[in-house]
């Protein structure tokens, strides 16, 4: 295991001093690789013991062993890209390549399963469902399963935003929400700021965040009310988008059975719509 993954299947072990370090070594792993356990703690301003017990709480040795793991990752280090085309090109070399891939998509959507904390999902789609207004908000690669999300969302409920800072007021969009505004953001490696900033100015406005990212210590976490870990065991995001889509098809299903009226009449009023305007037959057989 790698050491993202170490902290992933040990998060909800760590103290909260200790999920400090977890966070630093992620954000700083050269710093872990060469500072003595005592530097590393005085500059997040944690004990050398705290250090200590986090590697023990990942099942390690001690402090040596981890910068060991740390130093072979970082001689090793290749873009998220490079990663993903190497683990495809190993599967290649076997037989049966569709069904070997599509067996990893399984296995991830499995682990983030496992990841996932019922009650978080739950208190999720309580909010989500009670909100008056809901905004989505994802950038660079995380922007297509925003769009998606948001699209599906408006399908079982009204009052859904997609926001597009690239294109709107965001200080104009956020000075209308409000404690019964929801907002979820999608925030993959590598974490813009943007989305991070815009998520601390909604919970200002009292708004409830709904994180998905790929870690537990995702920048985001700092600021979510809940926050949802996608399994990946790599840095990509193509690796991560089968238990992405599977996560929010889940929020979309939760969010239909818990507004299950309210859904079949907005179904009812689409369907009232004229639709000849809007969509065309395919062509009659002969």
């Amino acid at each position: 295991m790698n050491i993202k993954e170490l902290i992933n299947v040990h998060f909800n072990e760590l103290s909260k001093s200790q999920k400090k370090v977890a966070a630093h070594v992620l954000d700083h792993p050269r710093e872990a690789a060469l500072k003595s356990a005592q530097e590393l703690g005085a500059g997040i301003n944690v004990s050398e013991t705290t250090v200590i017990r986090f590697c023990y709480s990942l099942k390690l040795g001690g402090y040596t062993e981890l910068q060991k793991i740390i130093r072979e990752q970082l001689l090793n280090q290749e873009s998220s890209l490079a990663v993903y085309r190497k683990s495809k090109v190993k599967l290649q070399e076997g037989p049966h390549f569709l069904s070997q891939v599509m067996e990893q998509d399984r296995q991830m959507i499995a682990q983030t399963m496992d990841g996932i904390q019922e009650e978080d999902y739950d208190k999720a789609i309580e909010r989500l469902s009670a909100a008056k207004a809901i905004y989505v908000l994802g950038m660079r690669s995380s922007f297509a399963a925003a769009s998606w999300l948001s699209y599906a969302l408006t399908l079982v409920r009204p009052d859904v935003r997609l926001i597009r800072p690239e294109s709107e007021d965001v200080i104009q969009t956020i000075s209308g929400m409000d404690e019964d505004t929801v907002v979820i953001v999608i925030s993959f490696h590598r974490y813009l700021k943007e989305p991070i900033q815009i998520a601390e100015l909604a919970k200002k406005r009292q708004s409830f965040i709904i994180g998905i990212s790929d870690s537990q210590i995702a920048p985001i976490h700092a600021v979510a009310n809940v926050l949802f870990p996608i399994y990946s065991p790599n840095k990509s995001t193509l690796d991560a988008t089968a238990s992405l889509f599977s996560f929010m098809n889940a929020i979309i299903a939760g969010l239909i059975v818990e507004e299950k009226d309210g859904f079949e009449k907005r179904q009812e009023r689409y369907r009232e719509l004229n639709s000849d305007f809007l969509f065309t037959e395919g062509a009659k057989m002969k």
